[in-house]
């Protein structure tokens, strides 16, 4: 059993030092009434400059010389200007890699000249969409579905904050009220965030986000049992929920949501995000019914051994997170 742990930890910290290199790639592009396109897109660092794509446009638009790039923490980002006569309405756009597409989804949030707004998201199947219409609420409620299970599901700093909380709450009923805690609070900040009620700048949530793991891989690894992190584990996983909501939200901010279907968008990708959440708690459920099957009544408190292993492999991955974001915005 001690094994199956560690070894779901060493997966858990192997995967989350690559934190959000599983990102899509985002191409967001402003059509003037002149004519004029600004086409921007990011790529993530998993992906050499080499291997960056391009945005496809329409065959009656021309490119204005080469993209110019500009590389940083967060990736690659590019910039193009084209000429588009024809206008983009109605017209396909699309992504192409100069070789296979490495699994990757791509984002598109696409300003219009009369101002209207289009998103959509490309699975890493499909290269094209046909911006011909706004789409149905129903599409709109599976794409941002599948944008908030794809942000969870390479969200490892969320997923290793869970697994902390799971591990500090340890009984069932209080890993539900913990657990319950934590998404209420970032629901509610994903939502005041998204409609712009509340705003607070990106950078520094990620280094926070980042803190508050490292916090809990401190308490884990601690002796003491009488703090209030052990004995409330929902006042601390609801206090840092309202932070990982801003962190959510740092994601919808990118893609933009659909003109008058806003709350559609974020219900849905919260509902995503959730479906997620729930899915890696079910993958852990085996586990933990098999740590307390001899032992009814002590919860996690049967892992005991791994306390220290899981303190100090979560404390040095939150720990270098912490430093790498902070050196982003305080260079």
């Amino acid at each position: 059993m001690k094994a199956a742990c560690l070894a779901l930890l060493a997966a858990l910290v192997a995967h989350a030092a690559n934190a959000h290199d599983a990102r899509p790639v985002f191409v967001e592009i402003r059509e003037a009434p002149s004519g004029h396109v600004d086409v921007r897109w990011k790529v993530p660092p998993v992906l050499p400059p080499a291997a960056a794509p391009r945005p496809v446009l329409p065959a009656s638009c021309t490119p204005h010389g080469e993209p110019t790039r500009r590389a940083g923490p967060e990736g690659l980002g590019l910039r193009q200007i084209f000429s588009c006569p024809r206008g983009l309405a109605g017209e396909s756009l699309g992504l192409r890699f100069p070789g296979a597409n490495p699994s990757l989804s791509a984002v598109f949030r696409v300003t219009l000249a009369n101002g209207e707004l289009h998103s959509r998201i490309l699975p890493p199947g499909s290269t094209s969409w046909l911006l011909a219409r706004a789409p149905e609420r129903l599409e709109i409620a599976a794409e941002f579905t599948w944008l908030g299970l794809r942000h969870i599901a390479a969200g490892f700093d969320h997923l290793l904050f869970v697994t902390c909380l799971l591990f500090i709450a340890g009984t069932g009923r209080r890993i539900l009220v913990t657990i319950t805690g934590f998404t209420v609070a970032h629901s509610l900040t994903l939502a005041l965030s998204t409609l712009g009620w509340v705003r607070l700048p990106v950078p520094p949530v990620e280094a926070t986000i980042a803190l508050s793991i490292l916090f809990l891989a401190v308490e884990i690894a601690a002796k003491e049992r009488d703090s209030l992190t052990w004995r409330h584990p929902v006042a601390v996983s609801a206090s840092f929920g309202l932070l990982h909501g801003f962190g959510f939200a740092a994601v919808l901010g990118e893609i933009g949501l659909p003109a008058g279907e806003v709350p559609i968008a974020l219900l849905f990708f919260n509902l995503g995000v959730e479906l997620g959440q729930l899915g890696f708690l079910a993958a852990l459920a085996p586990l933990l019914w098999w740590a307390g099957r001899d032992h009814p009544g002590l919860g996690l408190g049967v892992l005991e051994p791994l306390r220290l292993p899981v303190g100090y492999g979560v404390g040095a991955v939150a720990g270098f997170w912490l430093i790498e974001r902070i050196s982003r915005f305080a260079a």
